[in-house]
């Protein structure tokens, strides 16, 4: 066997056994690359005689001719092989159900619902939104507030305290959002009209209590506010988020630090045949706490009491969300359970609005 014979069946075994494209272009440059095996052939018909050139070249042409045929019929089955694997690995089952879009699965919480309709309420009668950390200081927490030294409310069975810095001050998770009512009269002047919601936090457990839980306090500060204007926001808003046309509300007197004077509301309602309904029946259910802003408040938040008043109401979004929605343990709110969710839950495009229905 002649050299150019042995280097032909050595080359067209090395495209036969090349398993990828990668690996035949490496054949292909061995054989016929600029320094490869048969271009290095072609490369001494320079230095042979004429006969001989004529002989040789044609032989070594028609070699090259052979190896660039089989060179490219080898790619072709390769091409068609990765082909099939490529389908094979990439195979649809048209016949599966599609899989439902996040629009579809998922749910709004509760919680997250009930805010947006608070905000959708008090924003039509012209109230802003106001937000501050959960991270209080004692002052604006309990201070400011009208929390005389040693009330129980400042009792570590009630707030959750942090460890003392070297300057003796303590900062606490906030009990109430009672301190975004104050960081809105320190920072701006009245007249004021805010809901404050947001999260809470009080040493607490059981069916109607939770650790934390939120809370949405409302404060209007004005020269001629009055508990009439009070008592006509909180029916408005009771009949608005409820979604009856008419509700009795009777105002209880009571005690909190920060109002004077302090009354808690109870709301009409009926609960015949294990539902509760509001707006009708004979049973009343307290629902919030309210007052006039205590004077010493305004004074501590550099307002003049003599010049200024205002009216301040405080309720809790979990258990307001509880009565209208029909749920009966806070703490499922709150254990991530995807089947209460489900059954809870609202679609991510219900929004409440006032003219297409709260909860519709």
């Amino acid at each position: 066997m002649s050299d150019l014979q042995k280097l032909e069946a050595e080359t067209l075994a090395a495209i036969d056994a090349a398993a990828d494209e990668a690996a035949l272009e490496n054949v292909r440059v061995a054989a016929l690359g600029k320094k490869g095996s048969i271009s290095a052939l072609l490369a001494t018909l320079g230095k042979m005689s004429p006969d001989e050139r004529k002989s040789e070249g044609a032989r070594i042409n028609a070699l090259k001719d052979k190896v660039g045929e089989a060179l490219s019929a080898r790619k072709t089955v390769l091409k068609e092989a990765a082909l099939e694997a490529r389908l094979a690995s990439e195979t649809l089952d048209v016949t599966l159900p599609t899989r439902a879009s996040g629009l579809e699965a998922g749910r709004i919480h509760p919680i997250s619902q009930v805010m947006d309709e608070l905000t959708a309420i008090f924003s039509d009668m012209g109230f802003s939104i106001a937000e501050g950390p959960d991270v209080e200081s004692d002052d604006y927490n309990f201070t400011k507030l009208n929390f005389p030294p040693g009330h129980p409310a400042r009792e570590m069975h009630d707030t959750f305290f942090f460890n003392r810095k070297a300057n003796g001050e303590r900062k606490l998770l906030r009990t109430h959002t009672s301190p975004v009512q104050v960081r809105t009269m320190l920072k701006n002047p009245p007249p004021i009209r805010v809901i404050c919601p947001g999260r809470t936090y009080r040493c607490d457990s059981d069916q109607t209590h939770t650790p934390m839980f939120h809370q949405v306090e409302g404060l209007v500060i004005d020269r001629k506010a009055h508990m009439g204007h009070l008592k006509w926001v909180l029916e408005e808003f009771c009949k608005t988020f409820f979604e009856v046309p008419n509700v009795k509300m009777r105002f209880r007197p009571s005690f909190f630090p920060f109002t004077e004077p302090s009354a808690e509301v109870d709301i009409q309602c009926s609960r015949k045949g294990g539902d509760m309904r509001f707006g009708e029946g004979d049973d009343w259910l307290e629902i919030l706490g309210c007052g006039m802003v205590h004077p010493n408040v305004l004074r501590n938040c550099g307002l003049d009491p003599d010049e200024f008043q205002g009216f301040a109401w405080g309720m809790g979004i979990d258990r307001i969300a509880m009565l209208k929605y029909g749920m009966n343990d806070l703490r499922a709110f709150f254990e991530a359970d995807v089947r209460w969710l489900q059954h809870y839950g609202f679609r991510p495009l219900d929004l409440p609005t006032l003219a297409g229905g709260l909860s519709s």
